[in-house]
């Protein structure tokens, strides 16, 4: 196994040493190039498996979260050392979880409204939906044998076992040689039996522990297989493997137990691709991705984003147009929860970011969340225009007497790891400085007006909920994850040194007459909840405001 860094440059003859096609990097001179793919790749002629694991996996200045160099990771499996320490694991159950994210993105994108030439210049793979990929098959053997190894050496010490019931002795004295005893004692450890036991199961239970044996060793498994069964090894697995289809199909008829017949039908699929008689072999197989921010995209999204409803405007614009795009990507993740005035609901936005541990968003991601943040409102006032209601029931995005505009909550989500063990925690957590945009700096209930938090959440534990985690466990962590959102949000804007605004709730009930009174002075600034409080936000820098606070009381969110 080797594994390769996104990004990252290698010495070229390193490269095309273990590639059949330079597809996967960029040549960058005559000496070195650079890997382009994130994904999975093996080698049938040179028995290789390669990663090319995401940019996120490098901690800077050349070195990995592995705490060692790239160099050292590439070489990984030719470091005695390296490899029996408890990191080698860890990274072996990342290479894991990491190949099943892959496929994950394959299932869950195969019949997207994405659109597909843009899916297939960016996933590539020669594997086929109902095909098994070598690293499919190795996981397989080795799963069916932690969970079956008792009962397999269990089965098989007792049809040794049999082999000493009712020996001839006549024939067991004449043709065996004994073990003396000190004090001169035969003692006989092969029987001649008096009628002969045929093993039907041995012949079976012999190609596939010499197949996870052929497996443990290339690949450093770990695995220990019990000295009494017969193993078939060097030139002579050599040849099974190109003959072994037609071997195994001798004896099919010979199982009926429902683990035999897994066993074999493992046998079966591992011979397939190795046997060489009947068919000509492909000598690679992969699965890649050009760009893995649409993978990552992809993992956020089902951990963050609600299922989207088909609510149409006249023109045919749905939540869905909002948020996927024909290249492929996903802008943003949306969620409708309550609002942070009232009990309302609102949409909650937030764009995922593919970078290294330690990068934050530019101004251009800044630019594009902004713009997706206003498209969503202005699809929900369309619908409010057209249908009398928004996007569900309880959405409310503008309040009618003041014209003012609820605030509507955006984040960005930045992937990094920080313990490469740690594959169980979220470590959610705020990074950054909150993001603002406007228009008017002292109007904070206008459409205009928007405010990004940033946070950056464990890629190990996304990595592991994109292809482990049932509904459940997603619908917990979205509670959690939601109500968070919703309380830094109130703890920013109950803090005007953070927020620059302080909240003020209106006393009296004549709320038309004084919106009406002060239009153009509140303009932006105010905001009628649906429990009718009137909720005016000023500014620290907003002087104008000073004489109507008399009428006002301080709010608390």
């Amino acid at each position: 196994m080797k594994i390769l860094i996104e990004g990252e440059k290698y010495k070229l003859e390193q490269l095309t040493g273990i590639f059949e096609d330079p597809k996967f990097y960029h040549q960058d001179d005559s000496q070195y190039a650079t890997i382009l793919s994130v994904g999975y790749y093996h080698s049938y002629e040179k028995g290789e498996l390669i990663y090319m694991l995401p940019k996120v996996f490098m901690a800077g200045r050349g070195k990995t979260v592995f705490n060692i160099d790239k160099d050292e990771l590439y070489n990984l499996d030719k470091i005695e050392t390296f490899k029996h320490k408890e990191e080698y694991n860890w990274i072996r159950q990342i290479s894991v979880y990491f190949y099943n994210s892959l496929l994950e993105f394959k299932r869950r994108n195969k019949d997207s409204t994405i659109v597909q030439s843009s899916l297939s210049a960016n996933l590539n793979t020669n594997l086929n939906d109902k095909e098994y990929s070598y690293l499919d098959l190795l996981l397989s053997f080795v799963n069916f044998y932690k969970k079956n190894k008792n009962h397999i050496l269990f089965k098989h010490i007792e049809f040794k076992s049999n082999q000493a019931k009712k020996p001839n002795w006549e024939k067991t004295i004449r043709k065996s040689i004994p073990l003396i005893t000190q004090d001169k004692k035969p003692i006989y450890n092969i029987f001649r039996n008096k009628k002969k036991i045929v093993n039907s199961e041995e012949e079976l239970l012999t190609y596939f522990f010499s197949i996870l044996n052929k497996l443990n060793t290339d690949h450093n498994l770990s695995l220990k297989i019990d000295k009494s069964y017969l193993l078939i090894k060097g030139s002579k697995f050599e040849l099974l493997q190109k003959n072994g289809l037609s071997k195994l199909r001798k004896i099919k008829y010979r199982y009926f137990n429902d683990t035999l017949k897994k066993m074999y039908h493992l046998c079966e699929i591992y011979f397939s691709q190795t046997d060489t008689s009947s068919m000509r072999k492909k000598k690679e197989e992969f699965i890649s991705v050009n760009n893995y921010n649409l993978v990552f995209e992809d993992m956020v999204d089902k951990l963050f984003s609600d299922p989207i409803i088909e609510k149409k405007t006249s023109d045919g614009t749905t939540l869905k147009h909002l948020k996927y795009n024909n290249d492929g990507k996903i802008i943003d993740h949306i969620f409708d929860y309550q609002s942070l005035l009232d009990t309302s609901d609102i949409f909650y936005i937030g764009d995922s970011k593919y970078y290294k541990s330690d990068n934050t968003a530019g101004k251009v991601s800044k630019y594009k969340q902004f713009t997706y943040a206003r498209n969503v409102i202005q699809y929900n006032i369309d619908l409010l225009n057209e249908t009398g209601s928004y996007y569900t029931e309880n959405l409310r995005y503008r309040d009618k007497i003041t014209e003012g505009y609820n605030i509507t909550p955006n984040f960005f989500i930045y992937g990094y790891i920080n313990n490469y063990k740690n594959f169980d925690d979220n470590e959610l957590i705020e990074k950054g400085d909150i993001v603002k945009s406007f228009h008017f700096a002292n109007r904070l209930f206008d459409r205009d007006t928007l405010f990004v938090h940033q946070y950056k959440i464990n890629f190990l534990y996304v990595l592991k909920a994109y292809s482990q985690f049932g509904n459940q466990t997603i619908e917990e962590f979205r509670k959690e994850t939601k109500l968070m959102f919703r309380n830094n949000f109130i703890d920013f804007f109950s803090n005007q040194s953070k927020s620059d605004f302080q909240l003020f709730e209106y006393q009296k009930n004549d709320f038309e007459n004084f919106v009406e009174n002060n239009f153009r002075l509140i303009n932006g600034k105010c905001f009628l909840t649906n429990e009718n409080k009137l909720i005016l936000a000023k500014h620290k820098s907003d002087e104008s405001l000073n004489q109507l606070l008399s009428e006002f009381k301080e709010y608390e969110l």
